[in-house]
């Protein structure tokens, strides 16, 4: 974009191909020549207000879809694997990095996956695994990445499954567990409570779901939920994978389960009355969490997802990491993009939560580009229901741009016109252009270096601009 002038070429022609229209039909139906829809796709012209208000009356379209993150996550994505020393001093622009990605996003992928399979070929050997001997070559892409990047880039919403199980969960508002054990028993399966260490364990010779006692109300109605979702919904599950052409059958088989989760998540707390209710709570999670049923971590991640066309919620970025500082969990409907590689910025709230167990903390963040946040960070633990079992630490990490913040009961009594208010944080050490960061682990690498052998700072070096 520049200004309010709308560049959204990939887009034109994704939606042109996915209705099987040639160009000379579809500007047609868009009132515009021909020679100029091949100017709009080719991002050498704006789209104009006639085209956005045909896309809308005539296809259907949410105009705000032509402002898709998608270009952004792109950008996001590429300058950090540019950012990799195995490209040396060949690194291209930001400018370059942001034409790519607007005008040939399926380049940009193929590139992102080029590089995914050079380091995962990197650290198979740098870990000496056991390559010689087996049976198969491993993939090329891990199937953890290959889903997760599929959630990502849909931005984290996935109409008609949601769609399927808002359905459902109107069914249930109230008494999630109860009400989906009573669904499942009208079709013949019962459901019992044990003491196994196991979560969720179905057996479908014996129409038997057996779920852990030692579990929370939350999770118990979750894992029913998603077993639900794999007896009565499959087929849709299977269409939508379908859709999404993973690479390998393992990739198919972590995205199914993927699927499920999304549908279980998607019931439990209802597109509409969740959206509702999130405005009319102003997103106190603690409330959202008693209404439905649901555990922090759920309704956190719910939130994410709230990227209904035509019916969108606030766009937030949702985050889990380990005690370790690795992203376990990601993704963003805001202009804040998560590193792919390696952990979060160490000034970034989400890190001081195991600090404070029990407790909310609150942040004001600023990234290199500006962009202005309200972060929100808590610590959340899974019970093991056993003494010899470890229990699960992680920390959530929620936000929304700063605009968005008088909607958030999190913002109040906060100064967000204190320019010093704002904690100034990176997305990783090694793209963060930050000059002067007292926390820098590794030195930028499209920055160079000035070393003084005489003097010492915080750092070692100072960073160049």
């Amino acid at each position: 974009m520049a200004g309010n002038k709308i560049y959204a070429g990939a887009k034109l022609k994704e939606m042109r191909t996915r209705l099987t229209l040639t160009q000379a039909v579809f500007a047609q139906k868009l009132g515009v020549s021909l020679p100029y829809l091949n100017q709009m796709e080719n991002n050498n012209r704006p789209v104009s207000t006639t085209v956005v208000l045909a896309l809308a009356s005539e296809f259907g379209l949410d105009v705000t879809e032509l402002n898709s993150s998608d270009a952004a996550r792109l950008v996001a994505d590429m300058a950090e694997v540019t950012s990799d020393p195995v490209f040396g001093q060949t690194t291209p622009s930001l400018a370059d990095i942001r034409l790519v990605a607007a005008n040939a996003p399926g380049l940009a992928r193929s590139f992102l996956d080029l590089h995914q399979a050079y380091k995962q070929g990197h650290d198979r050997l740098a870990v000496m695994e056991e390559a010689l001997g087996r049976d198969g070559a491993a993939p090329a892409i891990s199937p953890w990445e290959e889903v997760r990047d599929f959630f990502h880039y849909c931005d984290n919403y996935v109409d008609a499954v949601d769609r399927a199980a808002e359905r459902i969960g109107l069914e249930i508002l109230g008494d999630p567990l109860g009400k989906t054990i009573d669904l499942l028993a009208k079709d013949g399966i019962q459901t019992a409570m044990d003491n196994d260490q196991g979560i969720r364990r179905y057996d479908p010779e014996t129409n038997t779901l057996s779920l852990s006692s030692a579990s929370d109300p939350a999770t118990r109605a979750f894992q029913t939920l998603h077993q639900y979702s794999l007896i009565k919904h499959e087929p849709l599950l299977d269409a939508c994978l379908d859709l999404a052409q993973f690479k390998t059958d393992e990739s198919r088989a972590v995205a199914k389960i993927g699927m499920a989760n999304y549908f279980a998540g998607a019931a439990l707390m209802p597109y509409g009355a969740f959206l509702d209710a999130a405005m009319a709570c102003r997103h106190d999670l603690q409330i959202l969490a008693d209404k439905f049923g649901a555990s922090l971590e759920q309704v956190a991640h719910r939130l994410s997802t709230m990227q209904r066309p035509q019916a969108k919620g606030i766009p937030f970025f949702f985050v889990r990491v380990d005690q370790a500082g690795t992203i376990t969990k990601r993704h963003s409907a805001t202009r804040l993009q998560f590193a792919r590689f390696g952990g979060a910025c160490p000034l970034w709230n989400v890190h001081q939560a195991f600090e404070t167990p029990g407790r909310f903390i609150r942040q004001l963040a600023e990234t290199p580009d500006d962009v202005r946040y309200l972060c929100l960070a808590r610590d959340v633990t899974k019970t093991s229901g056993a003494f010899h079992v470890p229990n699960r630490r992680y920390a959530i990490g929620l936000g929304c741009e700063i605009s968005h913040a008088s909607d958030l009961v999190y913002a109040d009594d906060l100064d967000l016109n204190n320019d010093r208010a704002y904690e100034r944080i990176g997305v990783s050490c090694r793209i963060c252009p930050r000059p002067d960061c007292h926390q820098r682990s590794v030195p930028p690498l499209e920055n160079r270096l000035s070393v003084d052998k005489n003097n010492r700072g915080v750092l070692a070096y100072e960073v160049l601009p």
